[in-house]
């Protein structure tokens, strides 16, 4: 490109950002000699792809310390290098190959790395090491129905939330819709849902839950819960307040917000990270993004508010907690659960979930 300049030095902004229609790795502050292209083919995307991103065109001058978006990869996520790691460490903790990480990389068996450099590391989609000790990863879960009587003030939502069924379930159960109105004394089927135990591969794992089979029914909307950081063992506790294709949680307290902070380096961040769930003498192998959005701490949860957090614009507030410290909700998702903006699987997520579950290593 010929619109190279001269900037003075910058550095790498390592703010976690998010909108609802993108999703970003980082902002990057632009460097002197920075242009377009040479920050495309260092994040391995393409310019067309970045410059749509940052609103930008072939014409747009780059100044020292310009902000850019740097959307993710869905062929790989990014890992903050800790004290003591090597480049074969690295490949060995999350199972790929060592000459593909350091090719991704732009590395050499030479190349020193540094606390707080950032790798890509490959996403390998296959189910690595499944067949560890002979494990059993099967959700089983056993439905039987019982019969409820609607009382005073009952409406299908809150039936739903009573029993810890998704509300669409009931209302299908019972062929009903959302005009269906319900009244006092009227008789309602409502499934029961009982997810067996399933073995790990080792204390420190979690169930490797299905999400559709078991872990929705297990870990309802309402339920509060410890989320537990695989890698450091640091937790916070939360509840699921909403979500049907994952779990939206937030924080119980602001002190919570403050370990949530802390896990994923002192900020909000849309990073995935392996997790723990402990419930009800359960632990659940998960996935959790750092990063809360679509809410306002300030505005009554559940109606329509004109602000809501990470770009959401006007909308139904998903903030229920007030006063944790944090604008909406973050997002945990578990085997085979997917994303509420287009219903797919989030490859990222499922590679930490495998983390969790001991089957990646």
């Amino acid at each position: 490109m010929k619109n190279i300049r001269k900037i003075l030095a910058g550095t790498l902004a390592v703010t976690i950002i998010g909108t609802s229609s993108s999703v970003f790795a980082w902002t990057y502050e632009v460097k002197p000699g920075d242009t377009y292209w040479k920050i495309s083919q260092k994040y391995n995307i393409s310019m067309d792809t970045l410059l749509k991103v940052n609103n930008a065109n072939e014409n747009t001058v780059l100044y020292v310390g310009d902000k850019l978006n740097i959307p993710e990869s869905e062929n790989f996520f990014y890992y903050e290098v800790k004290k003591g790691d090597t480049p074969y460490l690295i490949s060995k903790k999350f199972d790929v190959n060592l000459d593909e990480l350091l090719k991704i990389n732009g590395l050499s068996n030479s190349s020193l790395i540094y606390p707080g450099d950032r790798l890509r590391i490959p996403i390998n989609n296959t189910d690595t090491n499944m067949d560890r000790n002979n494990v059993n990863f099967e959700t089983k879960t056993t439905k039987t129905y019982k019969t409820y009587i609607v009382q005073p003030g009952d409406d299908f939502w809150k039936i739903s939330q009573k029993f810890g069924i998704p509300m669409y379930e009931l209302m299908k159960v019972n062929n009903a819709n959302d005009r269906t109105v319900l009244y006092t004394g009227d008789k309602l089927i409502v499934p029961v849902y009982n997810v067996s135990v399933m073995e790990t591969v080792g204390e420190k794992y979690g169930e490797y839950l299905d999400w559709w089979k078991g872990a929705q029914y297990l870990i309802p909307i309402g339920a509060k819960f410890k989320v537990i950081d695989f890698y450091t063992g640091k937790s916070f506790m939360a509840k699921r307040t909403a979500g049907t294709n994952h779990a939206d949680v937030e924080t119980l307290t602001a002190y919570d917000t403050k370990k949530f902070k802390e896990i994923w380096g002192g900020s909000f961040s849309w990073v995935r990270r392996p997790v723990i769930i402990e419930y009800k003498g359960r632990r659940i192998a998960a996935s959790a993004s750092g990063m809360p959005h679509a809410g306002n701490d300030k505005a009554p949860g559940g109606v329509y508010t004109s602000w809501r957090s990470g770009g959401y614009g006007g909308g139904v507030n998903l903030d229920y907690i007030k006063n944790n410290g944090m604008n909406g909700h973050f997002d945990i998702h578990f085997l085979n659960s997917t994303r509420h903006k287009d219903g797919k699987i989030d490859e990222k997520h499922q590679y930490c979930i495998k983390i969790a579950a001991g089957i990646i290593k």
